[in-house]
């Protein structure tokens, strides 16, 4: 029996939540039995034998979870084999989940993250302390959602040297410049239209000033190039400056403006607004995700997919559990 704790509990968390309970056959055929021993949010918690449905439920109506018992209490009283974190996302600091992680890592549990926050700031220290405490990290649900980019590097393409790697790794970003491609409006209209959407959060600093984005380069250029790269070695430009005119000029000769972020095993690290042609694979629409891996084998590999969304999300964090614990990877 697999023992899972859940620290987090906003919609991804939730996602995870409704993952596991409408997937339990599935996914136990994968894996074996498991069972949710404790869920925290920053103010509260349940656990024991936790009911998902009921947790999922008396969080929306309540806003909270039953207990007053907090996350590092339930760390030190709870038995658990798996840690899924799912806290809210801070790049410069990790918090809070850095300190979860290596918490988790220093007990010898495994831990699934979806927060890119720990792995930014500490990529290589969590990675040693796991390695030291015999524990496992699956982090697919940091970079593309849906998308299988990490074992896609990781694995499929674990014989090939990878030159360079190039991505629209924001969906927020792309909804508002494609649309800004289509229909010539100015950047501020169309951003206030995707937060009425909710495609853009209240305060979108995080997306338009490509740190989303570049949080994301991060970790990817870690993986792929085993570098020790920080948010800080990234050169960051957002899109708050594009016009409308800057789309005509584009078109005119072929090309669209998206915001690319580009790592190479050079060392490049960088994001910002780029011309690319139409007929580029990157040149996507709406809010997908999409990444071209350049190799030696391979050549070019294209992956596209929902990069956001809790369900996106919860489907990486169970293909990571399937990774960690699958019968065939003989556990």
């Amino acid at each position: 029996m697999i023992r899972v704790a859940i620290f987090g509990f906003g919609n991804v968390g939730r996602g995870v939540a409704r993952a596991l309970t409408n997937n339990r056959e599935l996914i136990e055929k994968k894996i074996g039995k498991f069972e949710v021993v404790a869920i925290a949010d920053s103010k509260s918690s349940i656990h024991g034998d936790v009911d998902l449905k009921y947790a999922v439920e008396y969080k929306l109506r309540h806003g909270r979870l039953p207990s007053d018992v907090k996350a590092d209490e339930l760390m030190e009283n709870v038995e658990f084999d798996l840690l899924i974190d799912t806290t809210p996302t801070d790049v410069f600091t990790g918090e809070p989940g850095l300190s979860y992680i290596k918490q988790a890592l220093s007990m010898g549990k495994d831990v699934i993250t979806s927060n890119k926050g720990p792995l930014v700031v500490a990529f290589r220290e969590l990675f040693r302390l796991a390695e030291k405490n015999e524990a496992r990290i699956g982090y697919e649900a940091t970079v593309g959602g849906a998308m299988p980019v990490v074992k896609l590097i990781q694995r499929e393409l674990a014989g090939n040297q990878i030159f360079r790697l190039r991505g629209i790794l924001n969906g927020t970003t792309n909804y508002i410049l494609s649309r800004m491609e289509r229909e010539k409006m100015p950047y501020s209209q169309i951003l206030s239209e995707a937060q009425e959407l909710g495609i853009a959060e209240a305060n979108p600093e995080y997306d338009v000033k490509g740190y989303d984005a570049g949080a994301k380069l991060v970790i990817l250029a870690n993986t792929a190039f085993s570098f020790d790269a920080k948010f800080s070695s990234v050169k960051i430009v957002g899109i708050e400056d594009i016009t409308p005119e800057a789309f005509e000029v584009a078109g005119e000769k072929g090309y669209t403006i998206r915001l690319v972020a580009e790592a190479d095993s050079r060392g490049k690290l960088e994001v910002s607004p780029r011309l690319i042609k139409m007929t580029n694979p990157l040149a996507i629409y709406g809010t997908l995700n999409a990444l071209l891996v350049e190799t030696d084998l391979a050549g070019e590999v294209f992956v596209i997919g929902k990069g956001a969304g809790d369900r996106e999300t919860a489907s990486a964090i169970v293909s990571d559990m399937v990774d960690i614990y699958g019968r065939d990877n003989g556990h």
